[in-house]
């Protein structure tokens, strides 16, 4: 770690714990500067808070007071999930106060060169690919993971060497706040609408996106989807060298889809169905993932063994088991319609059992007829399964089960499969209807998966 000296008897508010605002509290205050930390959840709620006060860091819980910005801070490290419009985001924001995110201050201590991917979908997947294939072969040092998939920048950032590389998962929350973040190699894997709810326009959606390349240069790579025409469009306005990859057309100077084939440049890498993740997203996903790979000096070899034997991130399109015949596969992650599309794409729907249903947010699910046509069977579950059932009838389903959650689900889609078949729990919803995040949701699916072997 750089031992900088920028924040050295500096007042800095870290405002906002979970795991990224206690690693940032904790660099902060080893790097010498005054640290308060602000959390709404009370004190005795409050672990995180309870840690920092032990090492004599101040907190301050319960609330946000705004008087707190009276005490003349010098900068404001904010948790990515706090909008700019809070009240005492927004009144730092009009006393001219620094507002960054915890990736700006791993970037300012890191040593050694990091790899960021950002985009809507695919981001966490398309990390852990790039950091599995740049430990293959590996003679010094390590890839670390870090950011939005679970690992904090900062602590991460803090305890890696000069010979490791950073493989740092960036959301467009945290790109946000970043001043002189500048990846070695930077990953958009795709640009759809989200998270409008926080940014108010997709114009502002993109440009948080667009922001990973912002102080590249010509010594830099930024890896784009050429799949995409507005990325295309955009490629033009970076000074960093543009590596494209597609599935759509063969593009010279980055990877493609040719034939069934993936290839980098002229050189044929592997053969898609080797890739031990189905699906077309994850084949773009492994295209981005080989164009950093190669850009680090791995070998085709070692690509082709990896990626064959990755069978992808918990609870995205994750495979868990075969039993009698069927296999079983974990998408929980998908919580939107187009991550449920982009998760069909990988099977025959005539041997596929799909499991959905969750939150209801007040949307149709009409843009998902086309990828559920010919689909064996479909089971609900949730607040929009009487939603989901009106649009498969519409898609010519024909065995269409209602019930009660993901548990009852998984025996009634045993029921109606085969030798042969996928069942696939993708549920085009988010999952607070019934279970407070995705990830417990998907660890529901699996454990019902395993009653099934008893």
């Amino acid at each position: 770690m750089k031992h900088i000296k920028t924040y050295e008897n500096e007042k800095v508010l870290v405002l906002g714990l979970a795991k990224s605002g206690y690693s940032a509290a904790e660099l902060l205050n080893d790097l010498g500067a005054l640290v308060t930390v602000n959390d709404g959840k009370p004190f005795e709620e409050n672990p995180e808070a309870q840690g920092l006060l032990e090492q004599g860091i101040r907190v301050i819980t319960g609330s946000h007071p705004i008087e707190l910005l009276d005490e003349d801070f010098s900068l404001m490290v904010k948790n990515p999930g706090i909008p700019y419009d809070n009240p005492l985001v927004a009144k730092a924001a009009e006393l001219h106060i620094p507002i960054l995110t915890e990736v700006e201050l791993a970037y300012q201590v890191a040593e050694c060169p990091i790899v960021g991917i950002t985009g809507t979908n695919g981001k966490t997947t398309t990390t852990t690919m790039i950091g599995l294939l740049l430990n293959q072969e590996r003679q010094a040092g390590k890839a670390h993971l870090a950011g939005n998939i679970g690992f904090p920048a900062s602590a991460v950032a803090s305890k890696a060497q000069a010979e490791d590389d950073i493989v740092m998962e960036l959301s467009s929350f945290q790109l946000m706040g970043v001043e002189a973040f500048k990846p070695q190699i930077a990953v958009i894997t795709n640009i759809y609408e989200a998270h409008l709810d926080y940014h108010k326009t997709r114009k502002n959606y993109v440009a948080a996106k667009w922001a990973i390349q912002e102080n590249m240069t010509e010594e830099n790579y930024l890896v784009l989807n050429w799949n995409s025409e507005e990325l295309q469009a955009m490629s033009k306005n970076t000074r960093a060298q543009v590596v494209p990859f597609s599935t759509k057309e063969k593009v010279a100077d980055g990877a493609y889809l040719l034939d069934g084939n993936l290839y980098y440049k002229e050189e044929k890498i592997m053969a898609a169905d080797e890739l031990g993740v189905p699906g077309a997203h994850n084949v773009e996903n492994a295209l981005a993932a080989i164009v950093v790979a190669k850009l680090k000096g791995v070998s085709t070899e070692a690509i082709r063994q990896a990626l064959s034997t990755f069978h992808g991130v918990p609870h995205r399109t994750q495979y868990v088991d075969t039993i009698e015949g069927r296999k079983f596969y974990n998408d929980s992650k998908a919580t939107n319609s187009l991550a449920t599309e982009m998760a069909l794409s990988g099977f025959d729907n005539d041997k596929l059992i799909l499991l959905a249903g969750g939150l209801d947010r007040g949307n149709g699910f009409d843009e998902l007829i086309p990828s559920l046509e010919g689909i064996k069977a479909i089971i609900l579950f949730g607040e929009t399964k009487d939603k989901l059932a009106e649009t498969a009838e519409r898609a010519g389903i024909e065995t269409i089960i209602l019930t009660s959650n993901v548990e009852t689900a998984v025996p009634l889609a045993y029921e109606q499969s085969e030798a042969g078949d996928s069942i696939l729990l993708s549920p085009a919803n988010a999952s607070w209807d019934q279970y407070p995040n995705f990830e417990i949701r998907g660890d529901k699916f699996m454990q019902a998966v395993k009653q099934l072997e008893k």
